[in-house]
């Protein structure tokens, strides 16, 4: 039987791999420069962890987590997001009691979430996140926000748009959150099955709901910033003015409240504008978390982070006609003509390879001028061919592919030759 690749996944191959390779580069340098150490998380967890710290009341918690029983009837759950194993692995290893905070983490991997797939959305996916925890500062709020602009930017994409708001902290969101209650009760009836049941629990979720995000009263429902304390205020103000330092442009949103439970003051989405992207047009979002980390057992911490998806910046990418291209062709190419001198092109590649020399050779039998046509497709700087007659001399011949210059050097030496001749020396 053919097997086909399950819904939602996708298979990426050479000519795409490497634009991803790329991508996680320029976000890997990035973050070192911004000094974010990498952390790798296991891709499952304990199911009750993606429950308390997502939240119960989450399309993700309820609708769209691959969960499963092991052999020991544990449950487990492939991880749908990255920063609750980040949390939970700083809870367990005890990173609060590392002597340098905030402790400033990445991390990138794939997610899984059982929801409908579409351009932009997968069941399988890869997320790029940053997560510091440690410090109540904005000025790491505005950190981390820069961070994710900065990946965006050196990647070339344009009419990238920074979008802020303030959820405010307990006694601000508590406020809110009665005035949203009162709104929306005498009508809930008009809203969604999942609406009605959030009334309740977390209604500030309402305003997140993709089936009723039409409705009237989603337009008119009260805005966080008006129950806002002042010290609510003052840190939102400080994080803006430390936006505005920065020179980042940015626009404030009182509608946006982002998905997930655990998120308090400060919260952003950075979106794409123009046309040809379709219907989703945010690439990454994050906030604050203050709280979390009690949630999941540990001391009182705050954090905030971001998460950004792989596959919705290579769309942006493409959208805007920006390529990206491997900037490491292949250094060499060995092409052989009888069977005395294919015997001895394993151990000429080794040698090349060792000499830190990315090469490669046919092993389909071609003629030399097929294996030459391969060896420019390529993009080999160097071809080393070797005949039955140069192996007499136990000689090689270098070709320099851009000039046509040759010379032949005995064979031992022909992989630190090459090496010195791709050097200039």
């Amino acid at each position: 039987m053919a097997f086909q690749i399950p819904r939602g996944t996708q298979d990426i191959l050479p000519g795409e791999a490497e634009k991803w390779q790329i991508i996680e580069a320029k976000a890997r340098d990035i973050c070192r420069r911004y000094n974010y150490k990498e952390i790798r998380t296991p891709i499952f967890e304990q199911t009750e962890l993606f429950a308390r710290g997502v939240g119960d009341t989450t399309d993700i918690v309820q609708k769209e987590m691959y969960e499963f029983k092991d052999r020991g009837g544990r449950s487990l759950t492939l991880r749908p997001e990255g920063t609750a194993p980040v949390v939970r692995s700083y809870v367990a290893e005890k990173m609060h009691g590392w002597v340098e905070q905030p402790v400033k983490l990445y991390y990138t991997g794939p997610m899984f979430r059982y929801e409908r797939p579409q351009s932009g959305r997968m069941r399988q996916f890869v997320q790029f996140g940053v997560e510091a925890l440690g410090s109540a500062d904005p000025a790491v709020d505005a950190e981390v926000m820069a961070l994710a602009m900065d990946i965006y930017k050196e990647l070339g994409l344009k009419q990238v748009r920074l979008v802020v708001n303030s959820l405010g902290d307990t006694a601000s969101r508590n406020a809110h959150r009665e005035a949203l209650t009162a709104h929306f009760a005498t009508r809930i009836e008009e809203f969604c099955e999942d609406c009605q049941t959030r009334l309740h629990k977390n209604p500030l979720r309402i305003l997140d709901c993709k089936k009723d995000r039409d409705h009237e009263l989603i337009s008119t429902a009260p805005s966080i910033l008006d129950y806002l304390n002042d010290e609510s205020i003052a840190y939102f103000d400080d994080v803006k003015r430390y936006l505005d330092d920065m020179g980042l442009d940015y626009t404030v949103d009182s509608s946006l409240v982002r998905g997930l439970d655990y998120y308090n003051n400060t919260a952003f989405e950075i979106m794409l504008d123009g046309e040809g992207f379709g219907a989703i047009t945010t690439l990454a979002g994050g906030g604050r978390y203050n709280g979390l980390v009690e949630d999941i057992g540990g001391p009182e911490t705050p954090g905030i982070g971001f998460a950004m998806s792989f596959e919705r910046l290579l769309m942006a990418l493409e959208v805007q006609g920006i390529q990206l291209t491997d900037e490491a062709p292949l250094d060499a190419y060995i092409t052989a003509i009888g069977d005395e001198a294919k015997a001895v092109v394993p151990k000429l590649l080794h040698g090349l390879r060792a000499a830190g020399v990315a090469a490669d050779t046919d092993y389909t039998g071609k003629k030399m001028k097929a294996q030459m046509k391969a060896a420019n497709r390529q993009g080999a700087k160097v071809v080393l061919l070797i005949g039955d007659e140069e192996l007499k001399d136990n000689q090689v011949t270098l070709k320099d592919m851009e000039t046509g210059d040759q010379q032949l050097v005995r064979l031992e030496e022909a992989p630190a030759k090459t090496s010195a001749w791709l050097k200039g020396e």
